[in-house]
């Protein structure tokens, strides 16, 4: 629920802040104004979201010793897809505003890279002193390698070529257990993980020169969960109408769009694209349900 809700800030930021006329080209050299803007403003909102949740979310759970948590086999692993996406995603965000003050890409990729371990760390030692949860090596795991995933295309590729993406559809187990997993859709997008998908998106055009496939035109992998109505468990009784609920990954393959690669003349609408292009776009899709392969004529 956190890494969602996360999610959606770092896009509406992202967005808010390359979508004003005085902010949409890069600046040629470095900037201090900027540098020191985009530092204090970056800076304030990690302050500003740790003190924030303390006080709304970790207020309210019982508190205890520093410990660790083993939640790996949690979710069928979704939760961890959450930590590699809003880990990547925040490299790039703050990759992207240090390059925009006038710094170099591997200098800017290398404060993104620490910026998002350094703010995703901080929750874990919120939760080592939560009773109900703990400090957890597994998301830790899951964070570290989706800042890789971005610095090493940043510093090799010197742009992405492989975009994790995020999509969701609501489904019908919310209703079965809405406390856990959201009695409204706004509640459920985030905690409803059956619903949640990750892809990993990529064009063939990128990585061959003599390609006549275009560079926007992708094939999207993705990955979800379906019937996991209980986080350690894969079956669940429903106590109401005593129907049994087996879990089961899914497994997606389907097409998709990378919009930062039209060439949008705009500098201002080019950048906004690019944010919103960590969702994907709807497409037929084949899906692999634990050994059954069906398929869908549009996937969200």
């Amino acid at each position: 629920m956190r890494t969602i809700f996360l999610s959606l800030i770092f896009l509406g930021m992202s967005s808010f802040g390359f979508s004003q006329n005085s902010f949409f080209v890069n600046s040629d050299s470095i900037s201090k104004r900027r540098v020191i803007g985009t530092s204090v403003g970056i800076g304030t909102f990690w302050s500003g979201s740790m003190i924030g949740l303390s006080q709304v979310w970790y207020s309210q759970v019982e508190k205890s010793p520093w410990h660790s948590f083993d939640d790996s086999k949690n979710w069928l692993q979704m939760d961890k897809a959450g930590h590699f996406y809003i880990s990547h995603k925040i490299t790039q965000f703050c990759r992207d505003k240090y390059v925009w003050a006038g710094l170099d890409n591997k200098t800017s990729t290398w404060i993104g890279a620490g910026i998002s371990v350094g703010y995703q760390t901080t929750f874990e030692f919120l939760d080592a002193y939560s009773k109900e949860w703990g400090f957890s090596w597994s998301d830790v795991a899951a964070n570290t390698l989706g800042t890789i995933s971005y610095t090493a295309q940043s510093l090799i590729w010197e742009e992405e070529r492989i975009i994790p993406k995020f999509s969701y559809s609501p489904t019908p187990y919310a209703a079965i257990r809405p406390e856990v997993l959201g009695s409204s859709f706004a509640e459920s997008i985030m905690k409803d993980y059956n619903g949640q998908t990750y892809w990993l998106s990529f064009s063939p055009g990128t990585f061959f020169k003599d390609s006549k496939i275009p560079k926007w035109a992708c094939i999207s992998i993705g990955y979800s969960a379906d019937a996991k109505i209980r986080g350690a468990e894969n079956i669940y009784t429903d106590p109401n109408t005593n129907k049994v609920f087996e879990a089961k990954r899914e497994f997606l393959l389907s097409l998709d769009i990378d919009f930062s690669k039209f060439n949008i003349k705009r500098p201002w609408l080019r950048a906004l694209v690019k944010q919103f292009n960590y969702l994907k776009v709807p497409f037929p899709a084949l899906i692999l349900r634990g050994n059954r392969l069906t398929g869908s004529l549009l996937y969200f």
